[in-house]
């Protein structure tokens, strides 16, 4: 169940949000962005999650059930990084990525997107 943010409160890199966009279902997303922009923007970079594995994408990391809060195997769609206001996160966070697999995500979208 989401609750208010505290004062002061703002998504961590890495951290996983259940995000709450108009018209759709909710679903799980990791932020990508930096702490520095998320302490002040408006808005937050991430990549959205899905429990759909799809073979034919080879940009999409794998994530254990388990990791970052995650209830199911799911995998991060490093080919769709979207930006949405701060507060379409539910908060609290479901938890939070490993390092390993936030670099495996890092390097998928830096591919995807030719950087």
């Amino acid at each position: 169940m989401a609750v208010r943010a505290p004062a002061g409160w703002f998504p961590r890199r890495g951290e996983v949000y259940r995000v709450s966009l108009p018209g759709r279902k909710r679903r799980p997303a990791v932020v990508l962005s930096a702490d520095a922009l998320n302490r002040f923007a408006l808005d937050v970079c991430l990549i959205p999650l899905t429990t759909m594995y799809h073979g034919e994408f080879s940009l999409r990391v794998a994530l254990a059930a388990g990791e970052g809060g995650l209830d199911r195997d799911s995998w991060a769609k490093c080919e769709q990084v979207h930006t949405i206001e701060k507060k379409l996160l539910l908060y609290p966070p479901l938890g939070r990525l490993s390092v390993a697999s936030l670099r495996r995500i890092e390097e998928a979208v830096r591919v995807a997107l030719e950087l």
